[in-house]
């Protein structure tokens, strides 16, 4: 099978320390494990047909769960292709605390919700916002990274390193 060249998000996600995985909801659970350091937890991703399947994850863990947490595993609701910025909902599954917490995300997108740049988010955004009530959501990019302290370091806001599952099936 040959090798595809990397998309413009792809390029955008490595620009940022970003790793990723592109894959199938077939070889999902896979994916999943090879990517996580455990131990770690998730949001229930069935709503978009995904099942964890054995990778060794905790779906909607406890607070005590996620604070011991290594990794978080959560959807995101878009990628931007011009930074490698994900879109995390604040939602009832706990995303942004499962995103945040842990030292390692990894981030679940469908391909398709990949939209080339932040017009085109704020349009999709835009959308959903006026069929729904109003909720918020966070754009995030790379690795948490702070140069408050003079020089930069990683994971003060956030996790220090992230993992983008690109589901192309989807």
């Amino acid at each position: 099978m040959p090798v595809q060249p990397e998309t413009k998000f792809e390029v955008s996600l490595r620009r940022h320390g970003t790793s990723w995985t592109r894959t199938t909801s077939d070889a999902f659970a896979a994916a999943v494990t090879e990517a996580i350091e455990t131990p770690a937890v998730a949001t229930d991703l069935s709503d978009w047909e995904l099942d964890f399947e054995d990778a060794p994850v905790t779906v909607d863990p406890t607070p005590r769960e996620l604070l011991e947490a290594t990794t978080g595993v959560t959807g995101a609701s878009l990628g931007v292709s011009s930074y490698g910025s994900l879109l995390l909902p604040s939602d009832a599954k706990g995303t942004e605390p499962v995103s945040l917490y842990p030292e390692r995300h990894v981030a679940v997108v469908r391909e398709s919700d990949v939209v080339a740049d932040v017009s085109a988010a704020f349009d999709r955004l835009g959308d959903e916002f006026a069929e729904e009530e109003p909720t918020s959501t966070v754009f995030a990019t790379g690795p948490s990274a702070t140069g408050d302290m003079g020089a930069l370091v990683y994971g003060v806001h956030g996790p220090k390193s992230v993992h983008v599952i690109i589901l192309i099936d989807r």
